[in-house]
């Protein structure tokens, strides 16, 4: 019989905005149907006047959460006094505090093992911190049998230390951030989901292995997902949504499969780390740990070889450009864009074009261009796409939507096809189900469009490829008829003006955004 799997959900810091969570999780629920639980880590107390009366009102039972929720215990001396005791109860109708550290098992054989609190710094340690003897008091009945595999999730408050070695890089102080007994735990108990808050920031590291490749049997593989706080101002994600079938009861080779975007485990960097911080005892050690007794760096999110404009990591990527974030893509504006509502779909990890992508990124571009064909049907717009896989380093997918009453979709096809014939090139039309892959092998310079019908041009780029080629056609007299706006650079706008346009269009669109819903 096919297990069920278990919906769950993840939280940060709640900070006592416990209307607001709860109120968000009655929408998702009465939408995607009941979740089994929610597991809340990071500060769940707020220590203003208001989150004291909110509080109130679940602990008398004016108020009742709509889901078993698990929190985590004190993250600062201010909120210890919430806590009766070190350890768990219930502290109000469906409100469970698990403890400052243990492991707690449901009906369904689902392992979670958590650790409130920060590390502490000195003995004894304060009641909002944990020290060495409670991470050994944690792992030590787990990991003596000879049967332990790992946990289903880990809960901490603090972020594991160098959990960002390997992958894609998390926008906090790295230098401060995280704890190395927390990592050293991770390690060892090898979590299937680890989630963890207090940083303000939502992070999902790339799944990274649990074992040597080629010299140990595989492993499952380990998700590392920070949450941002309930509520915060920059719309960061606070609740994150999953289904997960308790290991116990999985088949042991569906246990094992390996996503494509796997990574090496962040623990072996930080061992190599180690050895030569000892080795030389000073910074030069660092500097060097990419050249010498390193594993060898898997295969993981293409890497740039400049600086790129559009890899969400970098530092020269404009981030007040940016619309929404999902998993492995996000919308910003168009810089000076043929209107308003253009925009561009790029993926987060470096890849040239639509055909270097694996298919978790097409999947989620597919959502992102229905979503967008739904919020400009809603302003009275068909949006047409188009892409050019031509002396441009990070695949730009251009979406500019074009008002129903300036022309049908065959006239911007025709369009399309006039322009590129005046230029000698031979735009084809490619059939409906037929993959960009099949004719474009990864390499191939090309241009494609796609129409709000379904219909998709191509043509092969040869020699010479006028670069403004998609604007020129579309701001040309058949279409929008805006001729002055072909060129970006003579649309050029002031960062104020450039931020305005973003709020507005991500307001918009909000109601529209998947994102949204996870």
């Amino acid at each position: 019989m096919e297990e069920q799997p278990l919906r769950v959900l993840a939280c940060g810091d709640v900070e006592g905005r416990l209307n607001a969570l709860f109120n968000r999780v009655q929408a998702i629920q009465k939408k995607t149907g009941q979740f089994d639980l929610l597991l809340c880590v990071g500060e769940f107390f707020g220590t203003t006047p208001e989150a004291e009366a909110e509080w109130q009102l679940y602990k008398t039972g004016a108020k009742k959460a709509p889901i078993h929720t698990y929190i985590l215990g004190a993250a600062s001396q201010e909120t210890v006094k919430n806590f009766p005791n070190a350890d768990g109860c219930e502290l109000a109708e469906n409100i469970t505090y698990l403890g400052r550290r243990g492991v707690f098992t449901g009906v369904s054989g689902l392992q979670i093992a958590y650790v409130s609190g920060h590390e502490a710094r000195q003995e004894p340690a304060p009641a909002h911190c944990f020290t060495s003897k409670d991470l050994v008091a944690l792992m030590t009945p787990l990991t003596s049998s000879s049967k332990f595999k790992g946990v289903d999730i880990l809960l901490t408050s603090q972020w594991p230390r160098g959990v960002w070695h390997y992958a894609n890089n998390p926008e906090v102080n790295t230098k401060l951030c995280g704890s190395n007994s927390i990592a050293s735990l991770a390690d060892k108990l090898k979590p299937r989901y680890h989630f963890a808050a207090l940083e303000g920031a939502h992070y999902e590291r790339l799944p990274y292995r649990n074992h040597v490749v080629l010299q140990e049997n595989a492993q499952h593989v380990s998700r590392f997902i920070a949450l941002a706080a309930v509520n915060n101002p920059a719309k960061k994600k606070y609740l994150y949504a999953f289904n997960i079938i308790p290991m116990k009861t999985m088949d042991p080779t569906e246990l094992v499969k390996q996503p494509q975007d796997v990574t090496e485990n962040p623990a072996t960097e930080e061992v190599c780390l180690d050895r030569k911080r000892h080795s030389d005892g000073d910074r030069r050690g660092r500097d060097e740990q990419h050249h010498q007794g390193q594993p060898k760096q898997p295969r993981r999110h293409p890497q740039p070889s400049g600086p790129c404009w559009f890899c969400l990591a970098s530092p020269q990527v404009e981030k007040h450009l940016v619309i929404s974030i999902g998993t492995h893509c996000y919308l910003a504006l168009a810089k000076g864009g043929l209107t308003p509502r253009h925009v561009l779909i790029l993926p987060i990890g470096h890849y040239q074009s639509v055909v270097d992508l694996s298919s978790e990124v097409v999947e989620e571009m597919e959502k992102y261009k229905s979503a967008l064909r739904k919020f400009y049907k809603s302003k009275g717009e068909r949006c047409v796409l188009f892409e050019r896989n031509y002396r441009s380093q990070h695949l730009q997918l251009q979406v500019v939507p074009v008002p129903l009453n300036r022309c049908a979709t065959e006239d911007i096809k025709e369009a399309f096809m006039v322009q590129a014939q005046e230029q000698q090139m031979e735009m084809m039309e490619i059939p409906e189900h037929t993959d960009l892959k099949q004719i474009a092998p990864p390499g191939t310079p090309y241009f494609y469009v796609e129409l709000d019908s379904g219909e998709k041009l191509f043509y092969r780029i040869q020699k010479h490829f006028p670069l403004q080629f998609g604007r020129e056609v579309l701001a040309s007299e058949a279409v929008l008829n805006i001729p002055t706006r072909a060129d970006w650079k003579e649309c050029k706008q002031s960062k104020e003006e450039e931020e305005e346009g973003s709020k507005q269009l991500r307001d918009d669109f909000q109601p529209y955004d998947f994102t949204w819903d996870e």
